[in-house]
């Protein structure tokens, strides 16, 4: 259905980077719900090169999550380029440039959405990473600094004379950070000139959602991010289910994936942030996220998860 290069995708429907969530538990529960393309947390390229022991752990993969892209941000061409070398030992399908994240300890060093301020040296990194890649590289920015300097026009050109396959746009400005709204009429015009695929980013909360905003933009695909979280429907037709039971069906994959690939005993915060997001919007929610935030070990939040799937517990929340 759509391509970035040579790799081949089922769905328009792209998992973000999420930083803090996007592990590999995550990306497998999102992909078996749908998505065509996972996207790893943002990288350091600086941690990478030196093998720090907890990048080191962000690259954790396998045959179920594929295709994958691993997201490097950094400032550096030379350094960026070499952490792309090193990646090529991992095997990603794509390699993600993150050029638009707004957040203050990656744009001081002149990272993420600070490179839009500087055009000249973002396309020096893409043109390291593409020099040291043998997969796809794609680039991910925002529609612009402020609502009074969009450059995203200037950097999808950019960004396919350097070498890039395909670009994202988040439709936010790094100004407006998280805040505000996605501005769709900007992508729409950013894909209308663009010679390489645009995915639109920014808003999407549900399938339905996402096909109209590929309809709406002509965007070659979607990117979905924090609505993914607890709801990995987000990439399916059907839809998020209303029922408890098929909810119960999602927490625990999510949790079966979890304790397969993780530390539990060192991730249990994490865990009952990730689990909690299943259960809103229902009679009965807020009580199920309390008991999962006081659970105080892995295997109680296993048990307690399994015991909502009993009948005593079901008739209370359908």
């Amino acid at each position: 259905m759509f391509a970035i290069a040579g790799c081949s995708l089922d769905s328009p429907f792209i998992l973000a980077p999420l930083a803090g969530y996007s592990d590999l538990p995550f990306r497998l529960l999102c992909r078996e719900y749908g998505a065509s393309l996972v996207v790893s947390e943002m990288i350091s390229c600086h941690a990478l090169i030196y093998k720090q022991e907890k990048t080191m752990k962000m690259l954790a993969s396998c045959p179920a999550d594929r295709p994958v892209a691993f997201q490097l941000f950094g400032a550096d061409p030379d350094i960026i380029g070499e952490a792309a070398a090193l990646l090529q030992e991992f095997q990603p399908d794509c390699i993600d440039l993150n050029m638009g994240c707004p957040v203050r300890k990656v744009t001081k060093r002149g990272a993420g959405s600070a490179l839009m301020k500087d055009i000249k040296l973002a396309e020096k990194i893409i043109t390291a990473v593409v020099n040291n890649s043998s997969v796809p590289v794609t680039v991910k920015t925002r529609i612009g600094i402020d609502s009074q300097t969009i450059t995203a026009f200037k950097f999808a050109a950019m960004s396919a004379d350097a070498g890039a396959s395909a670009i994202t746009i988040h439709g936010r400005t790094w100004a407006q950070g998280f805040s505000g709204t996605a501005d769709w009429e900007i992508i729409r015009q950013i894909k209308e000139r663009a010679t390489i695929p645009v995915i639109g980013n920014g808003d999407i909360k549900s399938y339905d959602e996402g096909i109209n905003r590929m309809r709406e933009s002509t965007c070659d695909a979607v990117m979905v991010g924090r609505a993914a979280l607890g709801n990995p429907w987000v990439f399916s037709a059907a839809g998020r289910p209303e029922g408890i039971d098929a909810i119960l069906i999602a927490a625990n994959r999510h949790l079966e994936l979890i304790e397969k690939h993780l530390d539990t005993n060192r991730v249990l915060a994490y865990v009952r942030n990730q689990i909690g997001r299943y259960f809103r919007d229902f009679s009965g929610s807020s009580l199920i996220r309390q008991s999962i935030h006081s659970c105080n070990s892995f295997p109680v939040l296993k048990e307690y998860i399994l015991s909502l799937a009993s009948p005593d517990h079901n008739r209370h929340f359908n």
